[in-house]
């Protein structure tokens, strides 16, 4: 598949034009947030993942990102509204911001995996500079699963890279899908540490994920 390159209107950096056909692996977590924090961010339901993105996807990187589920007038597809984001890759986060207002900033990464016997045990760190923003730690039993299908879709308010314009971006895709176990660690002095209290409910791996991101029609 070729993709064509846009070149970003607010650096030198180019990065694909949409949709973006992605792979790699996400490990997610759904915290329940007890109490409104501001107004992009009420109490509620809220999914934090941190993600790799490998070949072949066009841009390989990686990410940390928190979003809540959030209703879109017309569709039954579920859409779920970024809130928090960081990536590893220039390219990746000024694609994100001017494609789909998504409001990527960057990061440093260091991931690390181990396996036993069946047994995957993956930690994550995330920093902005020297300031920690969340580690994590996942385990997940690998075993033979199949593909399964998902779909839906970003909902964002704007940004003023994107004269603060609404902006969707539908997802779909399919991965292999474990239950895990997971631990986060939220610095409640970091840019996430708004999170630090929210209660763990559960998390799965989706392994080998493949998706067109931003895709219409």
């Amino acid at each position: 598949m070729t993709v064509e390159w846009l070149q970003s209107s607010e650096s030198e950096v180019s990065y694909p034009a949409a949709p973006w056909p992605l792979a790699g692996s996400m490990w997610v977590t759904l915290f329940r947030v007890r109490r409104p924090v501001d107004p992009s961010r009420p109490a509620g339901l809220y999914a934090a993942a941190f993600v790799s993105y490998d070949e072949p996807s066009p841009l390989t990187y990686s990410e940390l990102l928190v979003a809540r589920p959030v209703r879109a007038a017309g569709t039954r597809r579920p859409h779920v509204t970024i809130t928090d984001i960081w990536v590893d890759s220039p390219e990746s986060m000024a694609g994100g911001r001017e494609l789909w207002a998504i409001p990527k900033g960057l990061a440093d990464f260091e991931l690390d995996t181990a396996h036993r016997g069946p047994l995957a045990t993956t930690e994550w760190t995330a920093r902005d500079g020297r300031v920690p923003i969340a580690r994590a730690s996942f385990t997940d039993v690998s075993r033979a699963v199949p593909r399964t299908p998902f779909a839906g879709a970003t909902s964002q308010t704007g940004l003023p890279d994107t004269g603060d314009e609404p902006r969707a971006a539908p997802i779909r895709g399919s991965a292999h899908t474990f239950a895990a176990r997971a631990r986060w660690d939220v610095n409640p002095d970091g840019p996430l540490g708004w999170m630090a209290g929210a209660r763990q409910l559960g998390s799965v791996r989706l392994a080998g994920f493949r998706m067109a991101f931003g895709e219409t029609g």
